[in-house]
Protein backbone atom coordinates (compact mmCIF):
# COMPACT_ATOMS: atom_id res chain seq x y z
CA UNK A 1 0.00 0.00 0.00
CA UNK A 2 1.29 3.04 -0.92
CA UNK A 3 0.84 5.20 2.48
CA UNK A 4 3.55 7.24 2.12
CA UNK A 5 1.68 8.48 -0.92
CA UNK A 6 -1.70 8.87 0.97
CA UNK A 7 0.44 10.78 3.71
CA UNK A 8 1.84 13.39 1.14
CA UNK A 9 -1.99 13.86 -0.47
CA UNK A 10 -3.58 14.34 3.33
CA UNK A 11 -0.97 16.99 3.87
CA UNK A 12 -1.63 18.99 1.07
CA UNK A 13 -5.42 18.71 1.86
CA UNK A 14 -4.96 20.02 5.31
CA UNK A 15 -3.20 22.93 4.42
CA UNK A 16 -6.15 23.94 2.13
CA UNK A 17 -7.89 24.31 5.29
CA UNK A 18 -5.29 26.33 6.89
CA UNK A 19 -4.78 23.37 9.23
CA UNK A 20 -1.19 23.01 10.50
CA UNK A 21 -1.39 19.63 12.53
CA UNK A 22 -4.41 17.24 11.86
CA UNK A 23 -4.70 14.58 14.72
CA UNK A 24 -6.10 11.17 13.30
CA UNK A 25 -7.80 8.85 15.87
CA UNK A 26 -10.26 6.53 13.95
CA UNK A 27 -8.00 3.65 13.57
CA UNK A 28 -9.34 2.47 10.36
CA UNK A 29 -8.01 6.42 9.16
CA UNK A 30 -4.39 5.62 10.98
CA UNK A 31 -4.05 2.46 9.06
CA UNK A 32 -5.14 3.49 5.96
CA UNK A 33 -2.71 6.24 5.97
CA UNK A 34 0.39 4.28 7.62
CA UNK A 35 -0.34 1.15 8.24
CA UNK A 36 -0.65 0.51 11.47
CA UNK A 37 -2.99 -2.44 13.04
CA UNK A 38 -2.96 -1.81 16.41
CA UNK A 39 -6.02 -1.40 18.50
CA UNK A 40 -4.58 1.95 20.24
CA UNK A 41 -2.92 4.45 18.27
CA UNK A 42 -3.21 8.31 17.22
CA UNK A 43 -1.19 9.67 13.60
CA UNK A 44 -0.38 13.50 14.00
CA UNK A 45 0.10 14.59 10.37
CA UNK A 46 1.59 17.68 9.12
CA UNK A 47 3.83 19.23 6.22
CA UNK A 48 6.42 18.66 8.78
CA UNK A 49 6.47 15.23 8.89
CA UNK A 50 4.17 12.02 10.85
CA UNK A 51 4.18 10.50 14.13
CA UNK A 52 2.52 7.75 15.30
CA UNK A 53 2.07 7.45 18.82
CA UNK A 54 0.94 4.42 20.57
CA UNK A 55 1.89 2.44 23.88
CA UNK A 56 4.35 -0.40 24.64
CA UNK A 57 2.47 -3.33 24.24
CA UNK A 58 2.89 -2.45 19.63
CA UNK A 59 6.48 -1.72 19.87
CA UNK A 60 7.45 -4.28 17.69
CA UNK A 61 4.78 -4.13 15.47
CA UNK A 62 4.75 -0.56 15.15
CA UNK A 63 8.34 -1.06 13.91
CA UNK A 64 7.38 -3.71 11.47
CA UNK A 65 4.37 -2.79 10.32
CA UNK A 66 4.74 1.66 9.88
CA UNK A 67 7.21 3.28 7.55
CA UNK A 68 6.14 6.31 6.65
CA UNK A 69 5.79 7.91 9.82
CA UNK A 70 7.97 8.38 13.74
CA UNK A 71 6.97 5.96 16.14
CA UNK A 72 6.58 7.30 19.73
CA UNK A 73 6.15 4.96 22.48
CA UNK A 74 4.43 6.00 25.64
CA UNK A 75 2.30 5.09 28.26
CA UNK A 76 -0.73 7.73 28.21
CA UNK A 77 -3.58 8.20 26.09
CA UNK A 78 -2.34 8.35 22.52
CA UNK A 79 -4.38 11.18 21.25
CA UNK A 80 -3.35 12.93 24.81
CA UNK A 81 0.33 11.93 24.17
CA UNK A 82 0.30 13.66 20.97
CA UNK A 83 -1.35 16.69 22.24
CA UNK A 84 1.08 16.96 24.94
CA UNK A 85 3.78 16.74 23.05
CA UNK A 86 1.79 19.18 20.38
CA UNK A 87 1.45 21.59 23.87
CA UNK A 88 5.14 20.61 25.29
CA UNK A 89 6.86 22.24 22.09
CA UNK A 90 4.45 25.00 20.92
CA UNK A 91 7.40 27.43 20.73
CA UNK A 92 9.81 25.42 19.08
CA UNK A 93 7.77 24.59 16.32
CA UNK A 94 5.36 27.19 16.34
CA UNK A 95 2.25 25.34 15.36
CA UNK A 96 -1.32 27.72 15.13
CA UNK A 97 -3.69 25.11 14.86
CA UNK A 98 -5.05 21.84 15.22
CA UNK A 99 -7.70 19.77 13.62
CA UNK A 100 -8.99 16.34 15.14
CA UNK A 101 -10.42 13.25 12.87
CA UNK A 102 -14.33 14.39 12.60
CA UNK A 103 -15.97 11.49 12.15
CA UNK A 104 -14.87 9.63 14.83
CA UNK A 105 -13.63 11.40 17.95
CA UNK A 106 -15.86 11.51 21.23
CA UNK A 107 -17.33 14.50 22.83
CA UNK A 108 -15.15 13.29 26.29
CA UNK A 109 -11.89 12.43 24.18
CA UNK A 110 -12.13 16.00 22.55
CA UNK A 111 -12.24 18.11 25.59
CA UNK A 112 -9.59 15.73 27.07
CA UNK A 113 -7.38 16.57 24.64
CA UNK A 114 -7.96 20.97 24.11
CA UNK A 115 -7.16 20.77 28.09
CA UNK A 116 -3.81 18.62 27.27
CA UNK A 117 -2.87 21.81 24.51
CA UNK A 118 -3.54 24.13 27.34
CA UNK A 119 -4.68 26.82 25.12
CA UNK A 120 -1.38 27.01 23.06
CA UNK A 121 -2.65 26.07 20.07
CA UNK A 122 -6.28 26.84 18.07
CA UNK A 123 -8.14 23.83 17.48
CA UNK A 124 -9.87 24.00 14.38
CA UNK A 125 -12.62 22.08 12.22
CA UNK A 126 -12.20 19.86 9.10
CA UNK A 127 -14.32 17.77 6.41
CA UNK A 128 -14.27 14.35 6.60
CA UNK A 129 -10.85 14.76 3.92
CA UNK A 130 -9.75 10.62 4.84
CA UNK A 131 -12.76 9.71 5.03
CA UNK A 132 -13.32 11.20 1.34
CA UNK A 133 -10.19 10.15 0.03
CA UNK A 134 -10.82 6.43 1.42
CA UNK A 135 -13.96 6.50 -1.17
CA UNK A 136 -11.83 5.54 -4.74
CA UNK A 137 -9.72 2.40 -4.02
CA UNK A 138 -6.45 1.86 -5.59
CA UNK A 139 -5.54 -1.01 -7.62
CA UNK A 140 -4.08 -3.10 -4.05
CA UNK A 141 -7.08 -1.98 -2.32
CA UNK A 142 -9.47 -3.59 -5.14
CA UNK A 143 -7.53 -7.02 -5.08
CA UNK A 144 -7.56 -7.04 -1.66
CA UNK A 145 -11.23 -6.80 -1.57
CA UNK A 146 -11.45 -9.00 -4.54
CA UNK A 147 -9.55 -11.96 -2.69
CA UNK A 148 -11.89 -11.03 0.26
CA UNK A 149 -15.00 -11.48 -2.00
CA UNK A 150 -14.09 -14.73 -3.00
CA UNK A 151 -13.31 -16.55 0.07
CA UNK A 152 -16.66 -15.03 1.45
CA UNK A 153 -18.38 -16.37 -1.71
CA UNK A 154 -17.22 -19.56 -0.62
CA UNK A 155 -18.81 -19.69 2.68
CA UNK A 156 -22.67 -19.71 0.54
CA UNK A 157 -21.97 -23.35 -0.52
CA UNK A 158 -21.52 -24.14 3.45
CA UNK A 159 -24.08 -22.49 4.35
CA UNK A 160 -26.34 -24.27 1.33
CA UNK A 161 -25.18 -27.33 2.72
CA UNK A 162 -26.50 -26.84 6.59
CA UNK A 163 -29.70 -25.35 5.75
CA UNK A 164 -31.90 -27.68 6.59
CA UNK A 165 -35.72 -27.72 8.80
CA UNK A 166 -34.96 -28.14 12.13
CA UNK A 167 -31.48 -26.85 12.25
CA UNK A 168 -31.23 -23.96 13.96
CA UNK A 169 -29.63 -20.61 12.55
CA UNK A 170 -26.89 -20.36 15.09
CA UNK A 171 -25.82 -23.81 13.87
CA UNK A 172 -25.36 -23.02 10.17
CA UNK A 173 -23.55 -19.85 10.76
CA UNK A 174 -21.42 -21.11 13.16
CA UNK A 175 -20.38 -23.40 10.80
CA UNK A 176 -19.77 -20.77 7.94
CA UNK A 177 -17.68 -19.34 10.61
CA UNK A 178 -15.38 -22.05 10.98
CA UNK A 179 -15.06 -22.56 7.68
CA UNK A 180 -14.12 -19.01 7.06
CA UNK A 181 -11.46 -18.82 9.29
CA UNK A 182 -10.05 -22.98 7.84
CA UNK A 183 -10.23 -20.53 4.72
CA UNK A 184 -7.74 -17.81 6.18
CA UNK A 185 -10.03 -15.14 6.96
CA UNK A 186 -8.63 -13.13 9.33
CA UNK A 187 -12.32 -12.44 10.90
CA UNK A 188 -15.97 -11.97 10.08
CA UNK A 189 -16.64 -8.46 8.68
CA UNK A 190 -19.93 -8.20 11.20
CA UNK A 191 -21.85 -10.53 13.16
CA UNK A 192 -23.47 -13.48 10.55
CA UNK A 193 -27.43 -12.24 9.97
CA UNK A 194 -28.89 -16.13 8.92
CA UNK A 195 -32.84 -15.20 9.41
CA UNK A 196 -35.28 -17.93 8.21
CA UNK A 197 -39.24 -18.13 8.13
CA UNK A 198 -41.02 -15.00 9.61
CA UNK A 199 -37.76 -14.10 11.12
CA UNK A 200 -36.40 -13.47 7.47
CA UNK A 201 -38.30 -10.12 7.55
CA UNK A 202 -35.74 -8.90 10.41
CA UNK A 203 -33.55 -6.34 8.04
CA UNK A 204 -30.06 -7.49 10.32
CA UNK A 205 -31.65 -10.97 11.82
CA UNK A 206 -28.66 -12.06 13.31
CA UNK A 207 -28.41 -15.77 14.02
CA UNK A 208 -30.12 -16.83 16.46
CA UNK A 209 -31.52 -20.37 18.29
CA UNK A 210 -34.59 -20.14 15.96
CA UNK A 211 -34.73 -23.59 14.18
CA UNK A 212 -35.26 -23.06 10.05
CA UNK A 213 -38.54 -24.07 9.29
CA UNK A 214 -39.60 -26.73 7.04
CA UNK A 215 -40.93 -24.08 4.23
CA UNK A 216 -40.06 -20.35 3.96
CA UNK A 217 -36.88 -18.00 3.08
CA UNK A 218 -33.53 -18.03 4.55
CA UNK A 219 -31.83 -14.71 4.37
CA UNK A 220 -27.91 -15.46 4.40
CA UNK A 221 -25.91 -12.41 4.79
CA UNK A 222 -21.89 -12.05 5.58
CA UNK A 223 -18.63 -11.19 4.47
CA UNK A 224 -15.09 -11.66 5.85
CA UNK A 225 -11.75 -9.74 6.43
CA UNK A 226 -8.90 -11.01 4.64
CA UNK A 227 -5.83 -8.17 4.81
CA UNK A 228 -7.52 -5.60 6.47
CA UNK A 229 -10.18 -5.62 3.86
CA UNK A 230 -14.03 -6.38 3.87
CA UNK A 231 -16.38 -8.27 1.99
CA UNK A 232 -20.23 -8.18 1.87
CA UNK A 233 -22.83 -10.46 0.20
CA UNK A 234 -26.33 -11.65 0.44
CA UNK A 235 -27.75 -14.51 -0.59
CA UNK A 236 -31.89 -15.92 -0.10
CA UNK A 237 -32.63 -19.69 -0.40
CA UNK A 238 -36.26 -21.00 -0.05
CA UNK A 239 -36.71 -24.32 2.05
CA UNK A 240 -39.88 -26.60 0.74
CA UNK A 241 -41.26 -25.88 -2.48
CA UNK A 242 -41.98 -21.99 -2.82
CA UNK A 243 -45.38 -20.72 -3.55
CA UNK A 244 -45.86 -18.33 -6.76
CA UNK A 245 -46.05 -15.43 -4.72
CA UNK A 246 -42.84 -16.35 -3.14
CA UNK A 247 -41.45 -16.90 -6.37
CA UNK A 248 -42.82 -13.38 -7.87
CA UNK A 249 -41.67 -11.99 -4.52
CA UNK A 250 -37.70 -12.73 -5.12
CA UNK A 251 -37.59 -12.20 -8.57
CA UNK A 252 -39.00 -8.60 -8.10
CA UNK A 253 -36.13 -8.07 -5.53
CA UNK A 254 -33.70 -9.90 -8.20
CA UNK A 255 -34.78 -7.43 -11.06
CA UNK A 256 -34.42 -4.64 -8.69
CA UNK A 257 -31.10 -5.29 -8.30
CA UNK A 258 -30.05 -5.86 -11.29
CA UNK A 259 -31.47 -2.76 -12.38
CA UNK A 260 -29.46 -1.28 -10.09
CA UNK A 261 -26.17 -2.92 -11.01
CA UNK A 262 -27.16 -1.59 -14.86
CA UNK A 263 -26.89 1.94 -13.91
CA UNK A 264 -23.83 1.91 -11.96
CA UNK A 265 -21.01 4.05 -13.63
CA UNK A 266 -18.80 7.13 -13.19
CA UNK A 267 -20.72 10.53 -12.94
CA UNK A 268 -24.05 8.51 -11.46
CA UNK A 269 -25.17 10.36 -8.42
CA UNK A 270 -25.84 7.62 -5.30
CA UNK A 271 -29.40 8.81 -5.45
CA UNK A 272 -30.08 7.66 -8.84
CA UNK A 273 -28.65 4.32 -8.69
CA UNK A 274 -30.97 3.79 -5.10
CA UNK A 275 -33.90 5.26 -7.70
CA UNK A 276 -33.29 2.21 -9.66
CA UNK A 277 -33.91 -0.45 -7.92
CA UNK A 278 -37.05 1.47 -5.87
CA UNK A 279 -38.71 2.21 -8.97
CA UNK A 280 -38.71 -1.30 -10.20
CA UNK A 281 -40.20 -2.18 -6.19
CA UNK A 282 -42.61 0.27 -7.00
CA UNK A 283 -44.17 -1.28 -9.99
CA UNK A 284 -44.82 -4.06 -8.13
CA UNK A 285 -46.31 -2.23 -5.57
CA UNK A 286 -43.67 -3.79 -2.82
CA UNK A 287 -41.45 -0.19 -2.79
CA UNK A 288 -43.37 0.28 0.71
CA UNK A 289 -41.34 -3.07 1.89
CA UNK A 290 -38.02 -1.96 0.89
CA UNK A 291 -36.80 0.23 4.13
CA UNK A 292 -33.39 1.07 3.96
CA UNK A 293 -30.39 1.68 1.03
CA UNK A 294 -29.78 0.56 -2.04
CA UNK A 295 -26.13 -0.01 -0.93
CA UNK A 296 -22.86 1.48 0.77
CA UNK A 297 -19.20 1.78 0.24
CA UNK A 298 -16.87 -0.72 1.73
CA UNK A 299 -13.33 -1.28 2.43
CA UNK A 300 -11.32 -1.28 5.47
CA UNK A 301 -14.61 -0.96 7.32
CA UNK A 302 -17.75 -2.98 6.28
CA UNK A 303 -19.93 0.64 6.15
CA UNK A 304 -18.04 3.45 4.17
CA UNK A 305 -18.91 6.42 2.50
CA UNK A 306 -20.74 6.99 0.14
CA UNK A 307 -24.10 5.81 0.69
CA UNK A 308 -26.52 4.67 -2.11
CA UNK A 309 -29.27 6.66 -1.00
CA UNK A 310 -32.30 9.05 -1.85
CA UNK A 311 -30.94 12.28 -0.98
CA UNK A 312 -27.46 11.63 -1.19
CA UNK A 313 -26.03 13.83 -4.23
CA UNK A 314 -22.48 11.82 -4.33
CA UNK A 315 -21.13 11.47 -7.74
CA UNK A 316 -19.97 7.83 -8.38
CA UNK A 317 -16.11 7.73 -9.74
CA UNK A 318 -14.45 4.87 -10.86
CA UNK A 319 -12.19 3.03 -8.33
CA UNK A 320 -15.38 3.45 -5.68
CA UNK A 321 -16.49 0.19 -4.04
CA UNK A 322 -19.87 -0.13 -3.08
CA UNK A 323 -22.40 -3.18 -2.66
CA UNK A 324 -25.84 -2.99 -4.41
CA UNK A 325 -28.40 -5.06 -1.74
CA UNK A 326 -32.03 -4.21 -2.23
CA UNK A 327 -34.56 -6.21 -0.37
CA UNK A 328 -38.20 -6.50 0.84
CA UNK A 329 -39.35 -7.36 4.01
CA UNK A 330 -43.18 -8.21 5.09
CA UNK A 331 -43.47 -7.59 8.47
CA UNK A 332 -44.82 -11.64 10.35
CA UNK A 333 -44.30 -13.07 6.95
CA UNK A 334 -41.41 -13.42 5.25
CA UNK A 335 -38.30 -11.37 3.65
CA UNK A 336 -35.53 -11.35 0.46
CA UNK A 337 -32.58 -9.59 -0.45
CA UNK A 338 -29.85 -10.10 -3.00
CA UNK A 339 -26.72 -8.13 -2.13
CA UNK A 340 -23.16 -8.20 -4.28
CA UNK A 341 -20.04 -6.16 -4.88
CA UNK A 342 -19.34 -4.30 -7.84
CA UNK A 343 -16.29 -2.03 -8.33
CA UNK A 344 -16.35 0.97 -10.76
CA UNK A 345 -14.44 1.20 -13.66
CA UNK A 346 -14.06 3.72 -16.18
CA UNK A 347 -17.25 3.27 -18.15
CA UNK A 348 -19.71 1.32 -15.67
CA UNK A 349 -18.86 -1.54 -13.05
CA UNK A 350 -17.54 -4.96 -12.35
CA UNK A 351 -19.67 -7.39 -10.02
CA UNK A 352 -17.18 -8.89 -7.60
CA UNK A 353 -19.44 -11.65 -6.68
CA UNK A 354 -19.91 -14.39 -7.98
CA UNK A 355 -23.60 -13.82 -9.50
CA UNK A 356 -25.20 -17.25 -9.34
CA UNK A 357 -28.62 -15.48 -8.23
CA UNK A 358 -31.19 -17.89 -9.42
CA UNK A 359 -33.38 -19.01 -6.46
CA UNK A 360 -32.21 -21.76 -4.62
CA UNK A 361 -35.01 -24.55 -3.28
CA UNK A 362 -33.54 -26.57 -0.40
Amino acid sequence: MDHEGRLNRLRLEIKNYDVDFLLVTHLPNVRYLCGFTGSSAALLVSDRGSMLFTDGRYRTQADQEVVAAKIVIGPKTPALAAAEWLASRHESLRPRSLALDPESISAGMRNRVVSAMKGKLRLRSLPPVIETARMVKDPAEILCIRQAVKLGAGLFHTARRKIRPGATEVEVAAGMEYEARLAGAEGMAFPTILASGKRSAIVHGRASAAGIPQRGFVVCDFGVILAGYCSDRTRTVHVGPPSKEARELYESVLEAQLAAIAVVRPGITCTEVDRAARNVLKGRKLDRYFTHSTGHGLGLEIHEAPRLAMGQAQKLQSGMVVTIEPGVYIPGKCGVRIEDVVVVTSSACEVLTPTDKELIVI
